[in-house]
C-alpha cells in the first residue's frame, strides 16, 4: 500500500541519519581527543617556573573542566536528535490520522493544535512546581500598614544597638561604633543628649526602668551607667515620606546619602560615667538592667556574664559555661532571669529568683552562632541566629522549640513587642521582617533607593505605647529608622 511504503522509507531514512549521526558524534569526540591530547603532552615539555606537582594539578584540573563541557556537548546533541526524532514522529502520526497525504494548511493546523496542548501541559507543570516558591515570596501585607516617619541621622559609624526609654520624657538611643551614644528626640529626630565616655566601639544602650540613667556597653571592656536631663523640643508636623507605586527599587551603596556631617556636635556631651563596671577580660557586647534596677548584667567576649550591683559596682557573680564569645544578654521585665546567647550555638537561661542560689539551663537547638535571646509575655524565650532560624521555645519544655521561622539570611538582634506577640527580624540582607509567635509571617518593612537600610540592619527595638513611632531599627548605613506599624491591619490581613 502506499501510505505503508511511505511510512517504511520514513523510518529507514531517521534509522541511517542517527546512525550516521552517531558515528559523527564518535569521530568528533576522538578527533578532540587527539587535539587536546597534543597541547597537552607539549605543555608537560614546556620549562615552567611552576613544580611539578602544582603543574600536574592543574593539568589534571583542566582535564576534568574539558570532560565536563565534553559531557555538556554529547548531552547537548542528543537532546536536538530527540528533538528530530519528535518531529518526524509527529508528522508520521499525521499522515497515519489521514491516511494520505496532508495538504500543508491541514498540517499546520494540526501541529499547531499540538503545539498547543504541549504548552498548555508545560505551564500547568511550571506552575505546580513553582506555587510554593512563589507564595513563599508573596506580599503579604500593604505598604500602608508599614510606613517610615523618621530618620536620625548623626552618627559618624554603623549602629549596633537601639533603645526606647522606659520613663518620661520618651527617648530614643543609640550605641554606635563610632565610640558614643546618642539620645534622640522621637518626634523631631533631632539629638539631644552625646555620650562620649568610652573610648571603644559602643555596642549596647539600655535605659532604667525607672530613673533617667542609661547603661551603656563597650569595646573598650567595661560597662558604665551614666545619668542624663533632657528637655524636649516643640513637635512639627510630620511629613509624608511615602512613595509612590508598589514597585520596590533596590540600591547600592552608591546611593547612600552623605552621613559625614556629624550633627551630634551641638548636642551636650557627657564624658564621665557615674559608675564603671570593670571585670571583664575581652570586649563587653551587651548589658541590661535586671528588674527594680538595683543590678546590671553584662555579656563579654571573654565568655562570661557578669552581674554587679549598681551602687557599689561589685561583682556579685561571674556567670560562666559558654564555650566561645557571648553575643548577647537579656532580663525578664518582671522576673529575675537571666538569658545569655553565643557563637557556642547555644543560650543559657539563668535564674536568680532564689538569693541563695543560681541555676541554669541550657538550650540548644541552632546550629551556628545565637545572635540573641529574647523574653516574651509568660514562659517563653525568642532566640535568634546565623543559621537563619529563629525559634520560639517555651521554658517549661526546653527539648524543642514550639515554633520554627527560617529565613534567607543571617539574623541579628530581635526584639519582640509583647503586648501584640510580633517579631522583628533584622537581617543580613538589609531586610526587616515581621513575624507573629507561631511563625506566620506578617509584614516586610519596604526598602527603596528613598525610604528602609542600605546596609546590615542590626538591631530593633519596639515601643508599645509611644503615639507615632512604635518600632525603631538601625544598622551599618549610620542612621536609625522610626516606623509607623498599623498592628491591626496585619492582624486582620493575617
Amino acid at each position: 500500500m502506499p501510505t505503508e511504503s511511505a511510512s517504511c522509507s520514513t523510518a529507514r531514512q531517521a534509522k541511517q541519519k542517527r546512525k550516521s549521526h552517531s558515528l559523527s558524534i564518535r569521530r568528533t569526540n576522538s578527533s578532540e581527543q587527539e587535539r587536546t591530547g597534543l597541547p597537552r603532552d607539549m605543555l608537560e615539555g614546556q620549562d615552567s617556573k611552576l613544580p611539578s606537582s602544582v603543574r600536574s594539578t592543574l593539568l589534571e584540573l583542566f582535564g576534568q573542566i574539558e570532560r565536563e563541557f565534553e559531557n555538556l556537548y554529547i548531552e547537548n546533541l542528543e537532546l536536538r536528535r530527540e528533538i528530530d526524532t519528535l518531529n518526524e514522529r509527529l508528522a508520521a502520526e499525521g499522515q497515519a490520522i489521514d491516511g494520505a497525504e496532508l495538504s500543508k494548511g491541514q498540517l499546520k493546523t494540526k501541529a499547531s493544535h499540538s503545539t498547543s496542548q504541549l504548552s498548555q501541559k508545560l505551564k500547568t507543570t511550571y506552575k505546580a512546581s513553582t506555587s510554593k516558591i512563589v507564595s513563599s515570596f508573596k506580599t503579604t501585607t500593604s505598604r500602608a500598614a508599614c510606613q517610615l516617619v523618621k530618620e536620625y541621622i548623626g552618627h559618624r559609624d554603623g549602629i549596633w544597638d537601639v533603645s526606647v526609654a522606659r520613663t518620661q520624657p520618651v527617648v530614643l538611643g543609640t550605641a554606635s561604633a563610632d565610640h558614643t551614644a546618642l539620645l534622640w528626640s522621637i518626634e523631631m529626630g533631632k539629638c539631644l543628649v552625646k555620650y562620649a565616655g568610652h573610648v571603644g566601639s559602643v555596642n549596647s544602650i539600655k535605659f532604667h526602668p525607672s530613673e533617667q540613667l542609661a547603661l551603656t556597653a563597650s569595646g573598650d571592656q567595661t560597662a558604665h551607667i551614666w545619668r542624663y536631663a533632657v528637655q524636649l523640643p516643640t513637635p512639627q508636623p510630620v511629613a509624608d515620606t511615602s512613595i509612590s507605586g508598589e514597585d520596590e527599587v533596590e540600591c547600592s551603596d552608591k546611593d547612600e546619602p552623605d552621613l559625614d556631617g556629624d550633627v551630634s556636635s551641638d548636642c551636650p556631651t557627657i564624658r564621665v560615667p557615674l559608675t564603671s563596671l570593670k571585670s571583664h577580660q575581652g570586649v563587653v557586647i551587651a548589658a541590661d538592667w535586671l528588674v527594680g534596677g538595683k543590678q546590671a548584667v553584662t555579656a563579654s567576649w571573654d565568655r562570661t556574664a557578669n552581674l554587679y550591683d549598681v551602687e557599689t559596682s561589685e561583682l556579685v557573680h561571674s556567670l560562666t559555661g559558654h564555650d566561645q564569645e557571648l553575643t548577647h544578654c537579656c532580663t525578664h521585665p518582671t522576673q529575675r532571669l537571666v538569658v545569655t546567647s553565643s557563637r557556642d550555638t547555644t543560650f543559657r537561661l539563668w535564674d536568680f529568683r532564689d538569693p541563695s542560689i543560681h541555676s541554669v539551663n541550657v538550650f540548644q537547638g541552632h546550629t551556628d552562632t545565637v545572635t540573641s535571646a529574647v523574653f516574651t509575655v509568660g514562659d517563653n524565650v525568642v532566640s535568634g541566629s546565623d543559621d537563619r532560624t529563629v525559634k520560639v521555645w517555651d521554658l517549661k519544655n526546653m527539648r524543642s522549640p514550639i515554633a520554627t521561622i527560617r529565613t534567607d539570611s543571617a539574623i541579628n538582634r530581635i526584639n519582640v513587642c509583647v503586648g501584640q506577640k510580633i517579631i522583628a527580624l533584622p537581617h543580613d540582607n538589609r531586610q526587616v521582617r515581621l513575624f507573629d509567635m507561631s511563625g506566620v509571617r506578617l509584614a516586610r518593612l519596604p526598602r527603596s533607593s528613598r525610604q528602609g537600610h542600605r546596609r546590615m540592619v542590626c538591631c530593633s527595638a519596639w515601643s508599645e505605647d509611644h503615639p507615632v513611632c512604635n518600632l525603631f531599627t538601625c544598622g551599618f548605613d549610620r542612621q536609625a529608622i522610626g516606623w509607623n506599624i498599623n498592628i491591626p491591619a496585619l492582624l486582620q490581613e493575617k
